[in-house]
């Protein structure tokens, strides 16, 4: 589901936000773990790349009601699009299994070490998604940037009238 979205500082104000929400659940699954709390660490470790997805589809427009959705979306646009690695696909659909399996098999039980590994491929997603949504949210926006590229080829006497 595509929603309306104004402008680009309204895209950069959710993409902020959910990662912000990403960073508080990344370290709530490092809390869980330290307790020996590693299903709810897991869970944790999943809401962290999950709302890490959604902070980079802020930019697109693009949220959904369903996580399959958003993960969907975002392998389609990022994954395959070769802008973030593909061992990151990898690490989200572990963490989706893991979670659903944590949250709704009763006999599902994860281990120290299994935990450990959804939590350090959470922080790699995280890092990775924090570091491109700290670029687009320095970026100019595009037509900020078309101006002043014409501005500069006005001022360099470049402009031609048919640009």
């Amino acid at each position: 589901m595509v929603f309306a979205m104004p402008d680009d500082f309204v895209q950069k104000d959710y993409a902020k936000y959910r990662l912000a929400r990403a960073r508080e659940d990344l370290d709530a699954a490092h809390l869980l773990f330290e307790n020996s709390n590693y299903r709810i660490a897991n869970n944790r470790a999943y809401y962290a790349i999950f709302h890490a997805l959604r902070a980079v589809l802020a930019f697109d427009s693009f949220d959904s009601s369903k996580h399959s959705g958003v993960i969907s979306e975002f392998r389609r646009r990022y994954i395959k699009e070769g802008i973030f690695p593909v061992e990151m696909s990898q690490m989200i659909g572990s963490a989706f299994v893991v979670r659903n399996a944590s949250d709704y098999d009763d006999m599902f039980i994860v281990s120290k070490p299994e935990t450990q590994e959804q939590i350090d491929n959470a922080e790699y997603v995280y890092a990775e998604i924090k570091k491109y949504v700290d670029m687009k949210c320095t970026e100019k926006p595009q037509l900020e940037q078309d101006m002043e590229r014409l501005k500069q080829k006005a001022i360099d006497g470049q402009l031609m009238l048919d640009e």
